[in-house]
């Protein structure tokens, strides 16, 4: 797996030499006082699967302001991949959240991981007041409901370090050269059965990912890359 932390092991590095049609998925590590976090676990839980044609890495971001969007951008730059989604927890949620938008603030109600805490300042200084998801999100909850798993159209992503993640992610898909053709979102996950309530269990979070993917390869393309920028 790759983490924020530290290098793969060599065995590791070697298993996840770029590929030609690959899906990044990113959960973030531990955060607020929590032990765990359940959106690494989901997404760790496909890596290395093949899901229509694609091979999926999984990758952990740090819950750190800045830091996260750097990881990011090299993991992009790695894998060129044809497929993110970043991943969060949101605790009170009781379904996987299907990110609409992504905003440009940062507003922090508590600490990241680095002790940062940023009040009303922009994610990128120059860039346009939102972005929209570029995933078939629509495509994406029928498919879910339809396997029973529970889902909802979320129109935010709050202003803490996931927001920050998503909101980086799509003007990188939309600023850098190689991405125009990539689509990009996030989905927030419930807590697991052993953080609190409302929750999911680990194992429906992963199905629910997996389809989620799925639909998102297989679903023609109907959204054009930087389109979704809003000023």
């Amino acid at each position: 797996m790759v983490t924020a932390q530290r290098p793969p092991p060599p065995a590791a590095r070697a298993a996840l030499q770029p590929v030609a049609s690959t899906v990044l998925l990113t959960g973030f590590d531990a955060f607020g006082g929590e032990r765990l976090n359940p959106s690494w676990l989901a997404v760790q839980a496909l890596h290395g699967r093949r899901i229509a044609g694609h091979r999926i890495v999984a990758a952990q971001l740090p819950t750190v302001f800045d830091e996260s969007l750097h990881v990011l951008r090299g993991l992009l730059k790695q894998y060129r991949p044809a497929l993110v989604i970043c991943v969060g927890q949101a605790g009170g949620r009781s379904a996987l959240s299907l990110e609409r938008v992504a905003i440009n603030v940062n507003d922090a109600r508590i600490a990241d991981n680095a002790a940062a805490q940023p009040v009303d300042t922009p994610v990128i200084a120059s860039g346009p007041a939102a972005y929209f998801t570029t995933l078939p999100i629509k495509a994406m909850l029928l498919a879910l409901r339809q396997a029973g798993v529970a889902v909802e159209v979320s129109q935010t992503a709050g202003t803490f370090v996931c927001n920050h993640v998503f909101y980086g992610l799509m003007h990188l898909l939309v600023t850098q050269r190689g991405f125009k053709r990539t689509r990009g979102g996030f989905i927030h996950v419930p807590y697991l059965p052993e953080q609190g309530t409302p929750f999911m269990t680990l194992e429906d979070m992963a199905r629910g990912l997996r389809l989620a993917v799925r639909c998102a390869l297989v679903t023609q393309r109907d959204i054009v890359q930087g389109a979704g920028a809003v000023s």
